[in-house]
């Protein structure tokens, strides 16, 4: 692990102990907490994606305002659901998100994760699936947004505007764009794809998979075939890969209230998600020497060079920045954390 980061799911809602009652108390908070991180040291601010309920929909917006207000934080998603979006002008959009932050973001993007709503997308006008899960038409605009992100030419020209055979690409480019790209991957086969198109990997709290394995080792494994993948398929660099997981240093009698006995003998988990067996990561709860020889034994989290925090955002800021603080000072450190200060994150070199 060299990085780490906060994963908020922007919760909001008029609910009895919530700090965020509000769309505009979530969006606000989110860009205090980035800025309020950035100076603490944290590596990335990432904001998860979901329709049709009380949490952050529209990120790039939001990812804008993080980025405009920070210095040198990476800002992202975890994820943006596909299905629901044009791929053309998000495009467009991650370009100029990418330019305004000086090349600070990790967009992750994925065939999304279980929603409210009944095919949602098809209410957003994309329709044509022949999947029940949208995977299909994911999969189509996710390979068309990557040409084009690719400066690619997509489109017919007006030859009485720009002359006979003409063909255009999308405007603005932002050269390497797709380095910064991550996919979110939810098993070990599908993180070996994102190996052979050479993108970064974002891997969940969750797998749609149940072995009997402990969670971390089968995450462990969906990271090695991804970089065998990439390997194989003549792809050089060092590409980027991030876990999730729920981490409390508990050093307050407040952490102890919120997060103490309950979270500290809770485990791995196995259930159905869309349909799937899955396997579900444990929450680490505990005093931080406690937590650094837990998360050391975590072979996925020391596997990947980024961590992703998932946070309780409806708490408020300032507790959220207490969480950070304390995994900054007293665990980030022994499990081979460097802060921002020291430059972006790079991953592991394959």
């Amino acid at each position: 692990m060299r990085a780490f980061g906060f994963l908020s799911f922007g919760h909001y809602g008029d609910v009895r102990g919530s700090a965020v009652r509000t769309a505009g108390d979530m969006l606000n908070q989110t860009i205090e907490l980035a800025e309020g991180a950035d100076e603490i040291g944290v590596n990335g601010a990432y904001v998860r994606v979901h329709h049709f309920a009380k949490q952050a929909a529209s990120p790039i917006p939001l990812l804008t305002a993080m980025a405009a207000r920070t210095k040198r934080i990476e800002v992202g998603t975890g994820v943006i659901d596909m299905r629901y979006e044009n791929p053309l002008y998000l495009a467009e959009e991650a370009a100029s998100l990418d330019l305004i932050s000086s090349r600070r973001i990790a967009l992750g993007i994925s065939r999304g994760s279980p929603e409210t709503a009944l095919r949602g997308y098809e209410a957003f006008g994309y329709t044509g699936s022949e999947d029940p899960r949208g995977g299909d038409i994911a999969r189509d605009k996710f390979e068309l947004f990557l040409q084009a992100i690719d400066g690619e030419k997509v489109v017919e020209g007006d030859p009485h505007m720009v002359g006979p055979n003409q063909r255009l690409a999308i405007e603005p480019q932002s050269p390497g764009l797709r380095d910064r790209i991550w996919w979110g991957a939810g098993s070990r086969e599908s993180a070996e794809q994102v190996g052979r198109q050479g993108l970064n990997l974002m891997s969940s709290t969750l797998l749609t998979e149940a072995t009997g394995q402990p969670f971390h080792v089968l995450q462990r494994e969906q990271i090695e075939r991804y970089r065998e993948a990439y390997k194989q398929a003549g792809h050089t660099g060092a590409p980027r890969v991030s876990v999730s997981r729920s981490i409390f240093p508990i050093v307050n009698e407040q952490d102890e209230l919120y997060f103490g006995l309950r979270s500290r003998e809770n485990m791995d988990q196995v259930g159905m998600i869309d349909g799937f067996q899955s396997t579900f990561g444990k929450t680490y709860a505990d005093s931080p020497d406690r937590l650094i020889t837990q998360l050391l034994a975590d072979e996925a989290v020391m596997a990947a060079d980024t961590l992703m925090l998932t946070i309780p955002n409806q708490i408020g800021v300032s507790y959220n920045l207490h969480v950070l603080q304390a995994f900054a000072e007293h665990v980030a450190p022994a499990l081979g954390w460097k802060p921002n200060t020291e430059g972006p994150v790079e991953g592991y070199a394959i």
